[in-house]
């Protein structure tokens, strides 16, 4: 495969292969009803925003300007604090909404390829859910329009288009969705400016300062791993903090690159939220694991420090034989010439992520409050099927990433993947690893589940050898609600899920964007 930049518009389609992308547009075969569409409303929206997934061009290295794809916001209707630009990067601009406002969201795609918005852990109908069946080309649009009902909470979105999330994502099209509620503004936490978001990616770039994606066949069934860590869209990033509480919004917004986050002083991390919104009271961990998707809330008092710069670290670990894969992995396993040193990072490497510079200023002894929030814990008795959890099983069937067998069908559903309406089971995911060459490095798989948020029951390990289970079990943050989570070679998961909000076709998939584009991909429908 050859070394692909995202260059010029025209560039971009030519690098990204003419043919291919003339094949997935037309296998969508889009109604013009669903390209014109309009929303009928029973109420006027409380905010309006439009977003358009543009090209730019942003100064990110010394010399020319990186071609990027991004989203750009015109805030139309409702508080100036509901849409947010991130100065600088190339990221989306983060929204801000309350629970139980009405949003509507009007895009338009002028990106030279199909694509659609994915709400990523919002509570939406199965239309407004952006399922790649209503991916729109250039040109098109697509009107948003559904009511909060998420906890306060720090969400995202991100295009989904089949077989091109991932490089539509890796060009720079995503964004933070923050959710508030009365019940987080009573609990005293840390508001802006004190209260930051944190959004981490990996990146690689060539002599002309252009982002390089997928030179390997093998660094696509791996997922891409870059030699560059931006946080909020920046390199080499830092900031300057006061010596006061802050909430820390953390995103892996990584294709695949799994963090094991730390400071660098030795002080646990605390963590006060995750995917779904708050825990019901703060955990304190050595370290904390985030793969790709996933979203942890921390908290930390910069005046519990004695220096006046910290550094969050991610730290070394090992996924079993994958550590072993890794040294001849992705790019530099495909070159004749040798790895240059310390690039790319590994899965697994250590680096550092950011800097926080402390200003002075006086100091007073912070902690997070006791009680953070409250909500109904799912027991085994409430799931219809306690004894006999839906099993799916995620693994590399030669090169053919699959769950339970299969691959992506556009509309394609199993009645063992049709759920009712109105009640709660048990799912269990597990990772079987893999066949032949690819089966040698039992691959991790952050699993993603649409149109609901579930809580963890329980981790098992059924081969510790392969897990990699050691390096990173005390980092894994279950308590709260969850909308992906990790899933390590020999491993299984069992998780209690509600489907109480919307009937219709969602998906669940892995979020290792290379192996979700490969087909690690399903359906599931609820019936009403």
């Amino acid at each position: 495969m050859e070394e692909r930049a995202l260059l010029t518009r025209r560039e971009l389609i030519r690098r990204f292969g003419t043919g291919a992308f003339l094949f997935f547009a037309s296998s969508l075969a889009i109604p013009r009803s669903v390209i014109a569409q309009e929303t009928q409303t029973r109420q006027e929206p409380d905010v309006i925003i439009r977003l358009r997934a543009v090209e730019r061009r942003i100064p990110l290295l010394e010399g020319p300007h990186t071609v990027t794809w991004s989203y750009e916001g015109e805030l139309l209707r409702g508080p100036r604090e509901s849409l947010i630009p991130l100065e600088g990067s190339y990221l989306g601009p983060t929204i801000h909404v309350w629970r139980g406002q009405r949003v509507r969201i009007i895009y338009t795609n002028q990106i030279p390829e199909h694509s659609i918005i994915h709400w990523h852990g919002l509570l939406v109908p199965e239309e407004m859910d952006g399922h790649p069946r209503y991916a729109v080309p250039e040109g098109g649009s697509y009107t948003y329009e559904f009511e909060v009902k998420n906890r306060a909470g720090t969400y995202w979105y991100h295009p989904h288009p089949h077989g091109r999330t991932g490089v539509q994502v890796y060009a720079g099209l995503a964004g933070l969705y923050i959710v508030h509620d009365p019940e987080e503004a009573r609990s005293i936490l840390p508001t802006v400016p004190y209260d930051v978001p944190i959004v981490i990616q990996d990146r690689s770039f060539d002599e002309l300062n252009q982002l390089v994606y997928l030179s390997t066949m093998m660094e696509q069934m791996i997922g891409f791993l870059g030699d560059r860590i931006l946080v909020n869209g920046r390199l080499d990033h830092f900031l300057s903090v006061d010596p006061k509480p802050y909430r820390l919004r953390v995103l892996n917004g990584s294709n695949s690159r799994i963090y094991k986050l730390a400071w660098d002083t030795g002080t646990p991390i605390t963590a006060i939220g995750t995917d779904g919104g708050l825990l019901e009271k703060a955990v304190h961990l050595p370290y904390v694991v985030l793969s790709p998707g996933e979203r942890i809330d921390l908290w930390i008092d910069f005046g519990d420090f004695m220096e006046d710069k910290v550094k969050l670290l991610s730290l070394p670990f090992s996924i079993g034989a994958s550590g072993m894969m890794g040294e001849m992995s992705g790019r530099d396993m495909m070159r004749a010439e040798p790895r240059r040193p310390g690039s790319p990072l590994l899965q697994g490497s250590s680096f550092p992520v950011m800097s926080f510079f402390i200003r002075p200023g006086k100091k007073a002894a912070h902690a997070p409050p006791g009680h953070l929030s409250s909500f109904r814990r799912y027991s085994l008795s409430d799931a219809i099927n306690s004894r006999t959890p839906r099993r799916f099983i995620f693994a590399m069937q030669g090169m053919r990433p699959t769950i339970n067998g299969r691959q992506f069908e556009l509309t394609g559903v199993t009645p063992e993947e049709t759920v009712q309406l109105n009640t709660t089971e048990l799912w269990e995911f597990v990772n079987a690893g893999g066949m032949g060459m690819m089966g040698m490095m039992q691959q991790p798989h952050p699993v993603h589940v649409h149109g609901i948020q579930f809580q963890i029951v329980d981790r098992q390990v059924h081969n510790r050898a392969l897990s990699g289970w050691e390096s990173l079990n005390e980092g894994f943050v279950d308590q709260g609600f969850k909308d992906t989570v990790l899933l390590l070679p020999g491993t299984a998961l069992r998780v209690a899920m509600r489907f109480g909000d919307y009937p219709g076709l969602f998906l669940y998939h892995c979020h290792n964007l290379e192996h979700e584009d490969l087909g690690m991909m399903r359906n599931y429908r609820i019936k009403s």
